[in-house]
């Protein structure tokens, strides 16, 4: 058969090329290669997934966690904080008793005065005319006291020799040598000489109370005097001079403001719910707000009894130990008061306690390798805002620092060395 009939039969041109089945089985046998792969490949990965899956629960659930610890210290100090100012024991507004005009001052504000240290006077010259008035009176009493001792000598003289006299005629009389009428006005003389003699002794009294009068009038003179000058009633540190020279001054104004140096303390001011934990001598800290970086010893000299009502505080004044010498009055200060120690506590934050209440919390502990929850009591919260524990931790047990994940009681856990609270 010829091309053309061949052509005829199979419907093709004589050039066209001869299809076959042999390259749908190549294509197909490819495809299933590649779907074979592809899940060999999803399988693989699914496997790894599981088993990260797998592992992760396993960490989270059975893999022993590492926990922050807080380790007991020895000698924590229980303190309670307050803001205070710094002030004075003894204050002192000092004036003059009596009125006038200042004419003299000898302190300035920032003296340190001793006691009985003049410090100012006021204009006296009429009440030193006064004094010397009533000096003179002394002079004159003195001298009339002088006389009149004189007189009482002579008249004493007088009235023993009238006796002696009176006493010789009254002899005289019986031998007629002297008559009865002599010897009657020898004995008149001697009842004047008596006179006279009781009158010059009353002279006397009279003089000396002229004396005394005299020395009274002196002494008020005198002490009106002193009132002219105002003299330091104490050892002192002069805050203040509230007057000038040529100042008219009233009886009782204050001229100067004295302060006694030993007295100098911080009246702190503690907040009611801290308050009943302190007493009379316990040691404190102070912090002058100048000198931030520095802490003065003292000591709780004195809680008042008054309480500030409003801010609902405790007034405690806390004084030196040794008083700084560059000291102001008034200035704000800081101060620390140690109200007891614990010789040995475990102080948690409260982000470590949960359930807090009337003085009890709960709180992960590590207990031989193994985690577990703990009912704990509570002393007095810390400055730090620290909780220490006072009971209900098992012997050797260290509690947890932080909430972290995988916490669960029982789990197995291991204390990581430095944590801190």
């Amino acid at each position: 058969m010829d091309r053309k009939s061949e052509s005829a039969t199979t419907g093709l041109e004589p050039d066209a090329p001869v299809t076959t089945h042999t390259d749908e089985s190549v294509q197909s046998r490819d495809l299933g290669v590649k779907t074979y792969r592809r899940s060999r490949l999803l399988f693989a990965l699914a496997i790894l997934v599981a088993s990260i899956a797998g592992f992760w629960l396993w960490s989270a659930r059975f893999r022993p966690l590492t926990v922050p610890v807080i380790q007991a210290q020895a000698n924590v100090p229980e303190r309670v904080f307050g803001l205070g100012t710094v002030g004075a024991h003894v204050e002192s507004n000092v004036g003059f008793k009596v009125a006038g005009v200042l004419v003299a001052l000898d302190a300035d504000e920032g003296d340190h005065v001793r006691a009985g240290q003049v410090l100012a006077r006021l204009d006296a010259r009429d009440v030193e005319a006064q004094l010397a008035v009533a000096k003179a009176g002394v002079v004159q009493a003195k001298a009339s006291i002088s006389k009149a001792e004189a007189d009482v000598t002579s008249a004493s003289a007088t009235f023993k020799n009238a006796s002696a006299i009176s006493e010789r005629d009254s002899r005289l009389i019986k031998s007629g040598i002297v008559s009865k009428e002599q010897a009657e006005t020898d004995r008149a003389t001697v009842r004047v000489a008596a006179a006279n003699l009781v009158s010059a002794r009353s002279g006397v009294l009279l003089a000396k109370a002229q004396l005394q009068s005299a020395e009274a009038a002196q002494a008020v003179s005198e002490a009106t005097l002193a009132n002219y000058t105002l003299y330091a009633p104490y050892g002192a540190w002069v805050v203040s001079r509230n007057l000038e020279l040529g100042s008219a001054v009233n009886p009782g104004q204050s001229v100067f403001t004295l302060v006694a140096p030993k007295g100098i303390w911080v009246l702190g001011y503690i907040d009611e719910r801290l308050a009943g934990r302190l007493a009379v001598g316990q040691p404190a800290e102070i912090i002058l707000r100048s000198q931030p970086g520095k802490r003065y010893p003292g000591h709780a000299a004195r809680i008042e009894i008054q309480s500030d009502a409003v801010n609902e505080e405790r007034l405690v004044d806390i004084a030196f130990d040794h008083i700084p010498a560059n000291i102001h009055l008034a200035e704000q200060a800081e101060v620390l008061i140690t109200t007891g120690v614990l010789h040995k506590a475990v102080l948690v934050p409260p982000t470590a306690v949960s359930d807090q209440r009337d003085g009890k919390g709960t709180v992960w502990d590590l207990e031989d390798g193994r985690l577990a929850r703990r009912r704990v009591s509570f002393g007095p919260e810390l400055l730090g805002g620290q909780l220490p524990i006072l009971a209900g931790l098992p012997k050797g047990a260290m509690v947890v620092a932080a909430p972290v994940s995988g916490l669960r009681v029982g789990r197995a856990a291991r204390a990581k060395t430095g944590a801190t609270p």
